[in-house]
């Protein structure tokens, strides 16, 4: 008899009562080249290994992202995963993607992020299908992330900054990207399982140009 079996999107360990240096150590050690991504929030860390499905999914969206700035020829400047911590805050995250988009002039000769000085990015997008233990809002609103994207395999949420209070409010309609349909990228994701990721990336540039 064959059974089927359900394969988690990610892996995920939550430690507690980890201190800042233990953090930052981890982060030395382990280095850039690895698949495992790191969040820190009050005590908290977050250890996060991405696995098939999660993945698909982070990189489908970021090839939508990419082919909406090429379509309205704006300048994007893209930071994958990158450590995104403050050490005067104590806080800390590496999301799934990140970009730069209105503040792209800022950053656009820099190979590294320093956010004690450099703006954040302005969208950050988490993938977090098994559901995360640890709440990534309060972080990236301490860090000053205008917009947050995150995505649990069957829908799109879309989080804006507000400020000066820095929490971030729940909205139907993105900042960056005003004229996305909050079901656009959800449904050509699904799209993408039947017509293919090529197929479907053409389709969605058709789109994108309909919208303008």
């Amino acid at each position: 008899m064959i059974v089927a079996t359900s394969v988690p999107a990610e892996q995920r360990v939550i430690l507690k009562n980890v201190s800042w240096q233990t953090f930052e150590r981890l982060l030395v050690d382990l280095g850039e080249d690895r698949a495992t991504r790191l969040a820190y929030y009050e005590g908290f860390l977050e250890i996060m290994t991405p696995l098939g499905e999660h993945e698909n999914n982070n990189r489908f969206i970021d090839d939508l992202v990419r082919a909406i700035a090429d379509e309205l020829n704006l300048n994007l400047k893209k930071f994958g995963s990158l450590t995104l911590k403050r050490e005067s805050l104590q806080q800390g995250a590496e999301p799934d993607s990140c970009y730069y988009i209105q503040n792209e002039p800022l950053v656009r000769h820099k190979q590294n992020i320093n956010l004690e000085i450099d703006p954040p990015p302005d969208l950050v997008v988490e993938i977090d299908i098994t559901s995360s233990s640890l709440d990534k809002r309060p972080i990236y609103a301490a860090l000053g992330v205008p917009e947050f994207w995150r995505y649990d395999g069957q829908k799109l949420e879309i989080y804006l900054l507000q400020e000066p209070i820095l929490i971030y409010n729940q909205v139907s309609q993105s900042r960056t990207f005003p004229w996305l349909a909050l079901d656009a990228i959800p449904r050509f994701i699904r799209q993408s399982l039947i017509d293919g990721e090529t197929a479907t990336l053409k389709a969605f540039r058709a789109w994108v140009r309909e919208q303008q």
